[in-house]
């Protein structure tokens, strides 16, 4: 079971040049608005018609410019889950999830039920799309997209409409039904966090290009590319200088790193997370006991709820250093002139 995607198409800023084959996994495409993550999944669903390519699903082609083939949307067997949802507003729940139905009164009605019950709809069946929440907006949309069983479930920015609430409760169901689903899914998204939690698999775009595909965890573990540790939620990333096979001067912060791999020639950047930093004692410090030991001191401080994201002094452009509050009420408690990054956390990126 795969879906396969080679297409080109010229767009109003760049070109979107795009190809990658789905695995059974949900497959998350990762990048910034405008990026053409979105026009990707109109071309799989036969919304938007690429220049040139092919796309297939277990060998049924979708689109091929050379045979001259491009199938229409009904014939794809794709359910797409737009970002405003895209529900009829002059008809009911029990309409609109009934719209694409085939068979008779007493089938559709048979199906209508289950769906319903899959997605807590009991009693709002008869309620118009103006009078539901952001939440039951989207599971009537979700409840229309498998009522009629696609083979392909297509998901652009799903969660974009709704508060964290809400998000975290249908992030939640919509992990378990991909789970279920046998065919493929694709979740486009600009939110790390929501890909992390949903897909198996990451794509990740920059200007309709292709930066990286793979495991997800792998890449958040080593990103390889600077944009890709940006889109992943690097937020210390530099420019290099090598002086030796692992040591570098990171030009934003003007400071010496050493590194657990080798600095191979394709290395342009580094990058460190921002959790990834360590309060030190100024006895170690001194000592040398730990390596790429920084001297620091807070230059500004911002308060989340479960966490202190901070800017530390460089001779250059400040690190964000984030710590998590445990015990720490103050801010002023965090006095520390020193901080230290494993070898092992120092990212080795290609621009």
């Amino acid at each position: 079971m795969s879906l396969k995607v080679d297409i080109r198409k010229k767009l109003k800023n760049f070109s979107l040049n795009v190809k990658f084959e789905t695995n059974g996994t949900p497959l998350g495409i990762l990048g910034a608005s405008g990026c053409g993550k979105s026009m990707t999944l109109k071309c799989i669903a036969g919304i938007m018609t690429p220049d040139i390519g092919h796309i297939s699903y277990n060998g049924k082609i979708f689109f091929d410019s050379e045979k001259k083939i491009n199938l229409r949307p009904q014939e794809r067997s794709v359910g797409y889950l737009f970002q405003n949802y895209a529900l009829f507003p002059n008809i009911t729940v029990i309409e609109n999830i009934g719209i694409s139905l085939k068979g008779n009164q007493k089938e559709k009605q048979k199906v209508i039920r289950q769906i319903l019950s899959l997605f807590q709809l009991e009693g709002l069946e008869n309620s118009y799309p103006y009078k539901l929440s952001g939440g039951q907006q989207q599971r009537v949309a979700l409840a229309r997209m498998l009522a009629y069983k696609p083979d392909i479930l297509l998901f652009d920015e799903p969660f974009s409409a709704l508060d964290m609430y809400l998000k975290e409760g249908l992030q939640l169901e919509l992990g378990r039904l991909l789970k279920e689903f046998q065919g493929e899914s694709i979740l486009v998204t600009h939110d790390r966090d929501e890909v992390y939690k949903l897909c198996n698999r990451l794509l990740i775009m920059e200007e309709g290009e292709k930066l990286c595909d793979g495991d997800t965890k792998a890449i958040f573990l080593n990103p390889q590319k600077a944009q890709a540790a940006r889109l992943t939620g690097c937020k210390n990333i530099s420019a290099i200088k090598k002086i030796g096979e692992t040591t570098c001067l990171a030009l934003a912060w003007n400071i010496v790193f050493t590194t657990a791999e080798v600095i191979k020639k394709e290395v342009t950047h580094i990058g460190i997370r921002a959790h990834d930093f360590t309060a030190i004692e100024a006895e170690t410090a001194k000592r040398k006991e730990l390596p790429n030991i920084i001297s620091t001191e807070v230059q500004e401080c911002i308060e989340a709820p479960f966490e202190w994201n901070l800017l530390m002094k460089t001779q250059a452009e400040p690190l964000y250093w984030k710590v998590e509050k445990g015990g720490l009420i103050s801010s002023q408690e965090i006095n520390t002139k020193y901080i230290s990054v494993n070898p092992s956390k120092i990212l080795l990126l290609e621009n």
